[in-house]
């Protein structure tokens, strides 16, 4: 099962296929990180705190 490489959270097979590149099995940020959002190639420091 893919884990979010950032928390360790269990992420579904659907998104770890959307949200990885290609021949990489875990995700670096997954909706669980509040603190950390995908910027293009990287992961960065979110600006502001998301609200659900």
């Amino acid at each position: 099962m893919p884990e979010c490489q950032n928390c360790g959270s269990f992420v579904t097979v659907a998104y770890a296929r959307v949200f990885t590149p290609d021949n990489v099995e875990s995700p670096r940020v997954c909706p669980n990180c509040e603190d950390k959002i995908r910027d293009g190639a990287s992961v960065r420091e979110a600006r502001s705190t998301r609200r659900i």
